[in-house]
């Protein structure tokens, strides 16, 4: 009882301000939006939902998901970046949005650091190389001996950094020539993958997770720091190629700079309340995500070390910024 007392207390504090008039348009006043800069289905739009239905069952705050896909995540991080900063705009920061973007991009209109204070972290997660399920290779070992023998035949979906830099470093660590296929939204790129018409995606966890458990597809690998409890026998990309060292993906919560210090720190306790607890604790560690508490302080030093891990995976991955 204490705990949720306390709980409870917090999201209060958080939203004192969360019912600026402009809010009545969108769903009510004091809706909370979490804007999330990819198309439905993938891990950054279930997580979020998942996280709006517990901010709801928690606080009885009216919680909104809104999706603005495109350009690799930047159509919907200039969305939040321009929203007010009151603490009611929260967005999905990703391995794409706040990691990778500043090295695959020359002019970014928007700079992860400066514009954005992260209040909130899944928690680490896994990847998988998924394959048809009538592909002719059952393992990592397969799939690159194939590839050999078919130089520049074969090929590979993306639809983010995080889906597009695993399948560059890999052609580089193994000697291959995947052909990269860039998709809009990660839907297509399953249904072209189911059809046959793509060799291979590299796709986070949860967004891959009930293409494999249903049969749809098949995970010959996946990349994280251990293997997912729920697929023991899927092996590590690292298994085979040790140095193929990629952190899995990066899902948290950000919102615009010059939220009030108060309204961040109630927004992290209660978020790092959500994601450690069952049910979204359990939720989460299914599928691959490795949850834990993060301070503000913590979260910061983290993406800052990462980003700059990410600026080494482009560098070997060898793919020019835009």
């Amino acid at each position: 009882m204490k705990r949720r007392t306390l709980a409870k207390a917090l999201v209060a504090s958080a939203l004192i301000v969360l019912a600026p008039a402009g809010f009545a348009q969108q769903g009510g006043p004091g809706t909370l939006r979490i804007i999330v800069p990819f198309a439905p289905g993938g891990s950054g739009d279930i997580t979020a939902r998942m996280l709006g239905e517990q901010i709801t069952k928690k606080t009885g705050q009216a919680v909104v998901v809104e999706n603005k896909p495109g350009a690799n995540g930047i159509i919907g991080v200039e969305t939040a970046k321009q929203a007010q900063s009151d603490g009611s705009v929260l967005m999905l920061a990703t391995t794409s949005t706040h990691l990778a973007n500043p090295s695959l991009f020359k002019n970014l209109p928007y700079d992860p650091e400066k514009d954005f204070s992260l209040v909130g972290h899944f928690g680490s997660g896994s990847t998988f190389v998924l394959v048809n399920k009538d592909a002719p290779y059952n393992t990592l070992a397969d799939f690159v001996s194939h590839a050999k023998k078919n130089p520049g035949k074969l090929n590979y979906g993306y639809f983010n950094a995080s889906s597009n830099i695993p399948g560059a470093m890999i052609n580089q660590l193994a000697g291959i020539e995947l052909v990269p296929i860039p998709y809009k939204q990660i839907g297509s790129a399953m249904n072209d993958l189911i059809g046959g018409s793509l060799d291979v995606i590299f796709v986070d966890s949860v967004a891959g997770d009930s293409y494999v458990s249903s049969g749809q597809l098949r995970a010959i690998a996946a990349m994280g720091a251990r293997r997912l409890p729920k697929y023991p026998d899927v092996p590590l990309v690292t298994e085979t190629y040790p140095d193929y060292n990629v952190a899995g993906g990066f899902l948290g919560i950000a919102v615009p700079k010059g939220v009030p210090q108060a309204n961040l720190q109630a927004l992290n306790d209660l978020i790092n309340e959500i994601v450690t607890t069952d049910p979204m604790k359990s939720q989460l560690e299914k599928l691959g995500f490795h949850p834990k508490r993060m301070s503000l302080a913590d979260l910061a030093q983290f993406v800052t070390r990462e980003r700059a891990n990410w600026r080494e995976y482009v560098g070997i991955a060898r793919i020019a910024p835009q």
